[in-house]
């Protein structure tokens, strides 16, 4: 039954989006919360949300426009149709506005168990552009603390700016090598939480993960900051550079308390060259 829905939703995608359908009352963040969730349910309604003249896609997995999101979502159907366990569930966790973006952190099943940073771009109140990032899930992580978990709630709105300016800096200072022992001034030395899955707590934590990459000669590089969007004290920093030896895309999350950043999350994966991509708005592009 769950298949059949998901198809008359990419019905519904392609044939009868009008953006008139989507609800004033409803905020922002709310419709991603809808729409992402619909990619479990099915439900159609959601989908207006979406302006069907202008959606242009940044997964690089998926085709441009209303049709691209159609028939991923049938891609989905079939699969989950072959095997169960790849039926799609969706669960956001976070959801954040900075301005005309709201950005979402979701534990998926999506072709598999996935943890994912969406960011979507909205005009006149309606979904025009998307970019996303996804990483397998773990089980097992170095922390003990899953990729997910851990405070949901924003606070200190009145320093969003300062936190933005903070992580800003880090990514210049220390990801980006122009003054690395600076790091103390952006990461709390008392509490740092740690999601990523192979990667301890604290700047300890941290430090012993980089060096077991150096010492294989797989460096963890940054390369370029393309954008840094936060509200309240969460932070959300995307950029580019190598990961195992790959071009990737890494998504930060950070938590700032007064002043230092106390917890991360993240996701990073790996950038298709343009010949594999199914549509050509590149990765970033921000």
């Amino acid at each position: 039954m769950k298949n059949l829905v998901l198809v008359m939703t990419l019905c519904t995608l392609l044939f009868s989006c009008d953006k008139s359908n989507a609800s004033a009352d409803l905020s922002n963040k709310q419709k991603v919360v809808e729409l992402l969730k619909s990619i479990e349910t099915g439900a159609t309604e959601p989908v207006a949300y979406i302006n069907p003249n202008k959606y242009i896609q940044h997964n690089q997995a998926v085709g441009d426009g209303l049709a691209g999101f159609g028939a991923a979502l049938a891609q989905l159907a079939e699969a989950a149709a072959a095997d169960p366990s790849l039926a799609p569930k969706v669960n956001t966790v976070r959801v954040f506005g900075d301005g005309n973006f709201v950005f979402a952190h979701t534990d998926y099943n999506f072709f598999g168990p996935k943890i994912g940073f969406d960011i979507f771009r909205f005009e006149n109140g309606l979904i025009v552009e998307h970019w996303d990032n996804l990483q397998e899930k773990v089980n097992e992580t170095a922390s003990g603390r899953t990729q997910i978990d851990g405070p949901t709630e924003v606070k200190n709105l009145d320093a969003t700016d300062d936190n933005k300016l903070l992580v800003k800096n880090l990514i210049q200072d220390v990801f980006l090598g122009a003054n690395p022992n600076k790091i103390t001034d952006y990461i709390s030395a008392e509490q740092y939480d740690q999601h990523n899955p192979a990667v301890k707590d604290g700047l300890a934590g941290l430090s012993e993960a980089l060096k077991t990459l150096t010492d294989a000669g797989m460096p963890m590089v940054y390369e370029k900051n393309h954008i840094i969007l936060g509200e309240g004290n969460f932070v959300l920093a995307v950029s580019e550079g190598i990961f195992m030896k790959e071009k990737v895309a890494f998504y930060d999350l950070f938590r700032i308390e007064n002043g230092k950043i106390v917890e991360h999350w993240d996701t990073i994966e790996k950038i298709l060259p343009d010949s594999e991509a199914q549509n050509s708005n590149g990765k970033f592009n921000f």
